[in-house]
């Protein structure tokens, strides 16, 4: 009798420990989230004087080496973190730590396997993808430099969706940070030397090629060394911990022992629909240069190809994918969190984290949207000082909105793998993909709008995603999303706040661009956080919920807001 009072006491302790370790997921995001700004600062940082150096076609070398090396990342670990997370956390949600060992092991086999053959593919295909796919011949170096860190990131990936199955995104975070750090100052070192290297070989070979080549090859030495730092952190972490994991161990009672067979079939089954959606959902960037390299080249214009998709990879994408960060922090963030509601059966949370969620990435993609459009001169001309600008600016106008689509699409993506509805975001990004692709093809070819054609034709994209997202969230969880908290109030107070940045670069830009800038962006963030708050777009409770929000909280009541 005593012993069954006891086990039903450690069921209900396990109970609350998990629902309290899911119930934090905003702020558990948001730690990731201000990760994933602080890494994109510094790899705005390094990457102007990076794109200085080696230039719009270095830049077109590098993106387009990335762009193939990210298509296979996914293949052999993007895919992992989410998938061993969303195991972890289902398994602690009932205090199976046994089997969470097992998963670890077992994903760790995956990610020697998976990891290897990317390797070989991206190394003996480099020479392939360079001069037939992506028609630069001289991108080759740079893939092949890229090789290693396919299988390095493999490991990675494994243990950050460990920890991330824990329901700490700290561990990932730092390392996200580290890595970045590493990145930078490597990146910049081996891109100076490869590029004066470079130059001589230009000499003796009698092009101008092989300084870009080889400054891209610099930069890619970064990503490289940087994730090798990231995993030797994760390693030092984990064998720390080793007695917190054998006494956890101890105390498991469950009884059921999952045999590697059965987690692996599951973890099949698990990362295959995230593997088929991710790589339909993060490949665009690779199809986009394919279909735009195929195309231009057909066209005439191959001298154009490196040049534009320099400025579209290398420094839109830099600028676009800051705001975004949040988003993919919520998403990783919220799958685990879902996955443990899911266990426990409690409808009310998942209801209450998907609409959380969602309300979050708006309340920052909208503003950033707008605050990119309305001051995308100013910004593209205090980065880039020494470099055209005209075609950034115009892309920075006329693609900001991407920046909303993409960041609620990416969240949503994550609600329905948190859910286990693994096979919604395949087919819904994958219908997607076609008719991304159809239109890209009439852009280029019949419109001749170059890399313009591309901007639109992703935004189409992301939104098509958004959409049929929305169709299955609602059909899985008769989840009906509010619209005026999460949509219209921010899009309200964006529109003024743009204004207001505008009056006020307008005015003090006088006193040069670099305190036009900083004078707008502060009257912006000032203008919004009040009238978000006027217009009853964010709660006391929810504001206090959010990281540094009782500060935030404080300065609001002090302004008389609340």
């Amino acid at each position: 009798m005593e012993r069954a009072s006891r086990g039903r006491s450690r069921a209900k302790y396990g109970k609350r420990a998990a629902s309290g370790a899911g119930a934090d997921f905003l702020v558990q995001g948001s730690i990731l989230a201000a990760a994933g700004i602080l890494v994109r600062l510094i790899g705005m940082l390094y990457r102007i004087p990076l794109a200085n150096m080696i230039g719009d076609e270095g830049n077109g070398y590098y993106g387009a080496a990335y762009g193939i090396y990210s298509t296979l990342l996914i293949m052999s670990s993007y895919s992992l973190p989410v998938a061993v997370s969303k195991m972890v956390a289902s398994r602690i949600a009932v205090r199976r730590y046994r089997n969470t060992m097992r998963i670890l092991k077992a994903s760790l086999f995956y990610a020697t396997a998976a990891g290897g053959l990317c390797f070989c593919v991206m190394w003996f295909g480099a020479d392939y993808f360079a001069v037939e796919i992506l028609k630069m011949p001289y991108c080759s170096f740079a893939l092949r430099a890229l090789a290693p860190t396919v299988w390095i990131m493999a490991y990675l990936g494994v243990f950050r969706g460990y920890f991330q199955g824990h329901s700490t995104m700290t561990p990932t975070a730092l390392s996200q940070i580290v890595e970045q750090l590493v990145n930078a100052a490597v990146s910049l070192a081996a891109a100076k030397v490869l590029f004066d290297v470079g130059l001589k070989s230009n000499l003796v070979y009698g092009t101008t090629e092989y300084s870009y080549a080889f400054g891209a090859v610099g930069a890619t030495m970064g990503t490289g060394a940087g994730a090798l730092t990231a995993l030797l952190c994760f390693l030092l972490l984990f064998f720390s911990m080793r007695r917190t994991i054998r006494r956890q161990i101890r105390v498991d009672r469950s009884g059921r022992l999952e045999s590697y067979g059965t987690i692996s079939h599951i973890m099949a089954m698990t990362i295959l629909p995230i593997l088929i959606s991710s790589t339909i959902y993060n490949s665009g960037t690779v199809i986009d240069n394919i279909v735009f390299g195929q195309v231009m080249d057909r066209m005439g214009a191959q001298a154009d190809i490196a040049v534009q998709w320099g400025v579209y990879s290398g420094r839109y994408h830099l600028l676009f994918n800051i705001p975004v960060a949040i988003a993919n922090a919520l998403s990783s963030s919220l799958i685990p969190s879902l996955s443990m509601a899911m266990a426990e059966r409690d409808r009310k949370q998942i209801l209450s984290r998907t609409a959380m969620a969602v309300r979050f990435s708006m309340i920052i993609a909208i503003p950033s949207a707008v605050g990119l459009a309305v001051l995308a001169g100013p910004i593209s001309d205090l980065l880039f000082r020494n470099m055209d600008n005209t075609m950034l600016t115009d892309m920075l106008r006329y693609g900001s909105a991407a920046v909303v689509v993409f960041s609620l699409s990416t969240v949503t993506n994550g609600v329905l793998q948190g859910i286990n509805r693994m096979q919604a975001p395949m087919v819904n990004a994958g219908v997607s993909m076609v008719l991304h692709v159809i239109v890209l093809y009439v852009m280029l070819s019949v419109f001749k709008m170059g890399i313009y054609g591309v901007l639109f034709a992703n935004i189409l994209f992301a939104l098509l995603v958004c959409v049929l997202n929305a169709v299955s969230i609602a059909r899985y969880l008769r989840y009906r999303q509010e619209w005026r908290r999460t949509f219209v109030i921010p899009l309200l107070a964006s529109a003024v706040m743009g204004a207001v940045a505008w009056g006020v670069y307008w005015a003090c830009g006088r006193l040069g661009n670099v305190v036009g800038v900083a004078a707008a962006v502060c009257a912006a963030v000032a203008v919004y956080f009040v009238l978000l708050i006027r217009l009853r777009g964010i709660t006391e409770r929810e504001m206090r919920r959010m990281p540094g929000g009782t500060k935030l909280l404080k300065m609001a009541r002090l302004l008389r807001l609340y």
